[in-house]
């Protein structure tokens, strides 16, 4: 897959509550980031820095499930339907970044 592929060109409509729901997820985890940066101000324990650090892993990953998973059901299925399934391929190496 071409890196000018990625993203720069096409869009996915989200409903507004899919976007609403997304974005409360990233607001969180901004929040849990902007923790984690007071903790280190703070000298705080490396213990409890790798713990809020990995809660964070945690949500991104939460995340990116949800947002796969309507990938799979708008965008894969309705390009699979249209006839390209090139969308295969690019879900297989969305896959593996997501897998690293």
């Amino acid at each position: 897959m071409d890196e000018q592929t990625t993203c720069c060109c096409r869009t996915t409509k989200r409903s507004e509550a899919e976007r609403k729901r997304l974005m409360n997820r990233l607001s969180r985890i901004e929040g849990q980031i902007r923790g984690i940066k007071g903790m280190l101000e703070k000298d705080a324990y490396c213990a409890d820095i790798l713990t809020q650090s990995a809660a964070v892993s945690a949500a991104m990953n939460a995340f990116n499930r949800e947002l796969l998973s309507s990938h799979i059901h708008s965008c894969v299925v309705r390009d699979i339907r249209a006839g390209d399934d090139t969308v295969v391929d690019e879900l297989t190496e969305l896959l593996k970044k997501l897998m690293k």
